[in-house]
């Protein structure tokens, strides 16, 4: 059975005057899927969510929301969605609590079940004790906080979060990752663009990676992870001594740099991660009579991909430039 799309993008381009801020960008989304969108600044994260959004036209392309063109069909997109951007909009005369309220009604959620959708998201954004002050007493993490609780008001077919935890303290974005699963749970479909790469590994079914206006990749977190080859080796020792020994062990017997920390714990890059080369290095080891302790295979992290990625994509560039 074809999942049915909530986002279509086909060969998207946007120009401003003769700066490119996207070319041929191609993707879709199935409903209820969350998709990260990462890049560098300047990479066209923020342009492409305009586009979906319908608050700028592509030059080119065509793109689509819940079977909407943003272009001829704005007005029934709009009515679909809802954008957390990075500025925060707010009504500073309001409280907190007037403003959901107020824009809870403007989605004309009934009025018992907007209270109660009001009080629940300030709960949850932790605002209770300063839902009746005036907004404009608010402190900036508190603004954005109350910012991201309008945004899920009225439970939006598609959600987008434009780098919607710039400034959060730890314990919000939790709960700001909390509510985006439950949306998604739900049925939401959420874009979530980041510079968090922890954040879009947590949530995202798909990740985009853009560079300089164009796709560069767009897959599962793991299958991004899974393209770069190699990974880490990792084992504790007993003393300082056995580590300082195991790096010169690695360091003769590979071409590469094993480190190590106060723990002490061992860290060697694997430019191979088969079972064979584990094994020649552990038999090593052995030989020296070190005995390795939890130890731990790692593979690359989503940060190692991102670079790889976008460091290709900018020499690639570079290149054919000069």
């Amino acid at each position: 059975m074809t999942q049915q799309l909530a986002i279509l993008v086909e060969h998207v381009a946007k120009t401003f005057g003769e700066v490119e801020a996207l070319s041929d960008v191609s993707l879709s989304i199935p409903k209820g899927n969350i998709l990260g969108v990462l890049g560098p600044n300047g990479a066209g994260k923020t342009t492409l969510v305009r586009i979906l959004a319908t608050l700028i036209k592509p030059s080119a392309g065509r793109a689509m929301v819940e079977g909407f063109d943003c272009v001829s069909a704005r007005g029934h997109v709009r009515s679909r969605i809802a954008l957390v951007s990075q500025a925060s909009a707010m009504i500073e005369p309001l409280t907190g609590r007037q403003k959901l309220m107020l824009n809870a009604r403007l989605h004309h959620l009934p009025r018992a079940a907007a209270k109660a959708r009001v009080e629940e998201l300030l709960g949850r954004f932790d605002l209770d004790d300063a839902a009746d002050r005036p907004i404009a007493t608010y402190s900036g993490g508190m603004q954005r906080r109350l910012d991201l609780a309008t945004g899920l008001l009225a439970f939006p077919a598609v959600l987008f979060l434009d780098e919607p935890t710039t400034g959060l303290d730890p314990r919000s974005r939790i709960e700001l990752w909390q509510l985006v699963r439950e949306a998604t749970a739900a049925g939401t479909t959420t874009v979530l663009t980041t510079q968090y790469l922890d954040e879009a590994d947590e949530l995202a079914d798909q990740i985009a990676v853009l560079g300089r206006g164009r796709l560069l990749a767009l897959d599962t977190p793991s299958g991004l992870k899974n393209a770069i080859e190699g990974g880490v080796l990792r084992f504790g020792v007993r003393t300082k001594q056995d580590a300082e020994t195991a790096v010169a062990v690695v360091s003769r017997t590979t071409n590469v740099t094993a480190t190590f920390d106060e723990r002490p714990y061992v860290s060697v890059p694997l430019p191979d991660r088969s079972a064979g080369a584990v094994t020649s290095l552990l038999d090593a080891l052995r030989d020296e009579g070190l005995d390795p302790l939890d130890l731990t295979v790692e593979g690359p992290s989503l940060d190692s991909a991102f670079l790889a990625l976008t460091d290709t994509s900018m020499h690639a560039q570079e290149g054919a430039s000069s």
